[in-house]
């Protein structure tokens, strides 16, 4: 066989040109042993924590336990493919999510992977899953509202803006009704939303899902699911995921909302993977560090200083009880983290009364800094009159006369409730709450026939908008009901006309 010598100096002469002078160098480990979604991997001596690795099969891990002969990895994905002595690489990256417009309107999983069929999440943009919570100097009081639509809630425990405000209750208390009403309330306030569902059932996510798109609630909306049905890693990371795509627009000076559904899920996974990587177990078995598990996440709520671009995350974090039990570790926890929480009572729910909020117990610690100066004047003391409402009716349940002055307080009580009620997915406007609150507290509503409450107030708020629609303008521009200033006086005599009209024209209809 005869060699070409220019065949052989050309191939020499490609090779030569295209060698790079880069050696491939990884840090590799062994499985050991895998199972229940942790793997416990032999080498990787130089990983981080909080690193993401990579299995053979593609899926990704987090280096969970640096121990000192091996590392324990917890699985975000399916850990049946991977095997006894399978190679597992270190990236060298902490883990991330895609952020940006992008994700808005859409269904993922908590790694930002699509789950609506509706192709890849196109951005360029990544932030870390993982990262510290805004400092003191960095933050700014709370004092703009955050507008939920809910009667009870705005009047009596407002919500401002970076503010976290926990939703606590037993199961079936009406705990992810509230919360998609207040996402249904921020249409056209430029406020993304941010609903993460944890542990939930997939046909409870799809419910909601589907009540979000109908009411055009999808457009600014980014649900992410980690179902009951995840691997306890997902739904692990899965809060802290959804924040970083909410973090992207608070630092862009914009303003987000986050929901999630539940954290008693979430800190149940967290636990299972604790007792799985044998780290020692506390109260309830669970870790000692979980309380930091939820501190480090709902610290990031805030609202930004104007330096920063003031930019905020509300968060309404969901803990769900059992039988009541509001003094059990993960309430206690999230309660002492929280800036106030709405306690909804199955007592109530089962009367009748939606949303099932115990006045008593339900409080929020920004309180009238974070409501329009009319509702403040409407609603000062509503919280504290239902709470004394509420001792007065178990005191009139004994069956003793009352005097007139005491049975009038139970008759304005009576009607105050049926004021509050109101139906799921219909958030009221503010003015319009302002309205009601007015007439309800004023004693307006003290003949109305309680069964008609509610009606009379529907019909109130359409007299309002299509008869009076100046004096409800006069109330958008004075926004004062304190009766101090000459406008604030003028005001209210106008708004007392209005409703000594309408009484002349509800009193005519037939009951």
């Amino acid at each position: 066989m005869k060699f070409k010598a220019d065949e052989i100096a050309s191939v020499l002469q490609k090779e030569i040109e295209t060698y790079q002078s880069q050696i491939d160098v990884r840090d590799v480990g062994r499985v050991l042993e895998v199972g229940d979604g942790i793997a416990r991997v032999y080498g990787l001596s130089g990983v981080m924590a909080l690193e993401m690795v990579e299995f053979p099969n593609g899926t990704i891990g987090l280096a969970f336990n640096l121990e000192e002969n091996s590392v324990g990895v917890i699985i975000l994905g399916d850990f049946l493919d991977i095997s006894e002595g399978d190679e597992v690489k270190s990236t060298g990256e902490l883990l991330s999510v895609p952020v940006g417009d992008a994700v808005l309107g859409r269904v993922l999983d908590p790694l930002g992977n699509p789950l609506d069929g509706k192709g890849p999440v196109v951005t360029s943009e990544r932030r870390l899953v993982e990262v510290i919570a805004p400092g003191v100097a960095q933050r700014q009081p709370v004092r703009e509202p955050m507008q939920t639509g809910i009667k009870a809630v705005d009047t009596m425990t407002p919500i401002g803006r970076g503010q976290r405000e926990l939703i606590i209750g037993d199961r079936k208390t009406g705990k992810t009704a509230i919360a998609i009403d207040a996402i249904i309330n921020q249409k056209d306030t430029g406020v993304k939303c941010f609903y993460i569902a944890i542990g939930q059932k997939d046909s409870t996510i799809a419910g909601v899902i589907e009540a979000l798109r109908e009411r055009g609630a999808m457009d600014y909306t980014t649900v992410i699911i980690s179902g009951a049905a995840t691997p306890a890693p997902l739904q692990y990371i899965a809060p802290y995921a959804g924040t970083a795509m909410a973090e992207y627009f608070m630092h862009k000076g914009e303003h987000a909302l986050v929901v999630y559904d539940d954290l008693t899920r979430q800190a149940q996974a967290y636990r299972q993977l604790s007792l799985l990587m044998r780290r020692p177990p506390g109260r309830e078995a669970y870790p000692g560090d979980v309380f930091y598990c939820h501190s480090r996440l709902l610290e990031r709520s805030s609202k930004l200083s104007d330096a920063m671009g003031g930019g905020s995350i509300t968060s309404l974090p969901i803990i769900e009880t059992l039988e009541g039990e509001v003094s059990a570790y993960i309430p206690t926890n999230v309660i002492s983290i929280t800036d106030g929480q709405i306690y909804l009572q199955p007592d109530l729910f089962f009367a009748g009364q939606r949303p099932a909020m115990n006045v008593g117990i339900s409080v929020s610690r920004v309180g009238g800094a974070a409501q329009i100066k009319a509702m403040r004047d409407v609603s000062g003391g509503l919280r504290l009159d239902l709470a004394a409402f509420r001792e007065l009716e178990a005191f009139a349940q004994l069956g003793t006369d009352l005097d007139a002055a005491t049975q009038g307080r139970l008759d304005r009580g009576y009607r105050m409730i049926e004021l509050l009620k109101q139906g799921q997915y219909v958030p009221m406007d503010v003015w319009d709450q302002v309205l009601s609150m007015y007439a309800g507290t004023r004693g307006h509503l003290d003949k109305v026939d309680v069964k008609r409450v509610g009606e009379w107030e529907q019909g109130f708020h359409t007299f309002m908008r299509d008869q009076k629609s100046e004096v409800r303008q006069e109330l958008v521009d004075v926004n004062d009901l304190a009766g101090k200033s000459d406008e604030s006086k003028e005001l209210i005599a106008h708004i007392e006309a209005c409703i000594a009209e309408y009484q002349g024209q509800f009193d005519t209809k037939k009951v």
